[in-house]
């Protein structure tokens, strides 16, 4: 990859979003390390190190997001790449067993504000970042998105009566992860006669805040994927949804 290039990567002041945001800049890459917590995210750009730049965005908030595409447009001029990595699994405090947040997160008790709080920066985060960046994309010779999902999302995976971890599939995280399928897939069309590709990604099940600390992968290993689709050239493919190492997911 050329090493001038431009990237925001959204939730990158910690857990995977910021190996990514670490790995980039070791490219060469010039990394926007977007983050709620203004404070954690210079943090975050501190120990990254050079070619990381800390940028406040908070992905359910529109003049956060409007300030954050001013700043790149008055700083870079253009956005060649985005990871829409911010993520949250619930908003629940004290619990700490995943096995009983799923057990809270049943269509049959779970909150609809929950939900609500969950999309609202799983889905309509991701949205609301592609409106307003989408602009500086189109001025990149290469622009790319990496939406990272999960196969959690995939309803052909856990439509399988005969797939493990079915029960796992509840309105919350995992149905949020579907929408986000389905708004992604909805971008590809969008941007198909474009430059600028589109790609969805399953990371790894990463041991970090996401999850409570239950994961079963580094978070070197878990964003693998994320990286190796990142650092497509503009002749790499998009309209993928893969996991490590590209294998390709069902809708």
């Amino acid at each position: 990859m050329a090493t001038n290039r431009i990237a925001l990567i959204t939730g990158a002041n910690q857990g995977m979003g910021k190996q990514v945001a670490k790995e980039l800049v070791s490219d060469g890459l010039t990394v926007y390390v977007g983050s709620r917590d203004v404070a954690r995210g210079e943090e975050a750009a501190r120990e990254i190190g050079d070619g990381a730049t800390a940028l406040q965005l908070d992905v359910t908030d529109a003049a956060s997001i409007a300030r954050a595409a001013s700043r790149i447009e008055e700083e870079a001029g253009r956005l060649d790449l985005l990871v829409n990595n911010a993520a949250i699994s619930g908003t629940r405090t004290g619990v700490q067993d995943l096995a009983e947040l799923r057990e809270l997160a049943q269509p049959s008790v779970v909150s609809i504000d929950e939900v609500r709080a969950v999309w609202d920066v799983n889905v309509f985060g991701v949205m609301a970042v592609y409106q307003a960046m989408l602009p500086l994309l189109r001025k990149s010779s290469g622009g790319r998105i990496v939406n990272v999902s999960s196969a959690q999302g995939s309803l052909t995976i856990m439509a399988d009566p005969d797939f493990p971890l079915r029960s796992t599939f509840e309105p919350v995280y995992s149905a949020s992860k579907t929408a986000l399928n389905a708004v992604t897939l909805s971008m590809m069309i969008e941007l198909a006669a474009t430059d600028i590709k589109v790609n969805l990604v399953s990371p790894g099940f990463a041991n970090t805040a996401l999850v409570n600390f239950q994961g079963t992968e580094s978070v070197e290993d878990a964003c693998r994927e994320v990286v190796r689709v990142a650092r497509l050239g503009p002749e790499g493919p998009g309209g993928t949804y893969t996991r490590w190492e590209g294998v390709a997911l069902p809708w």
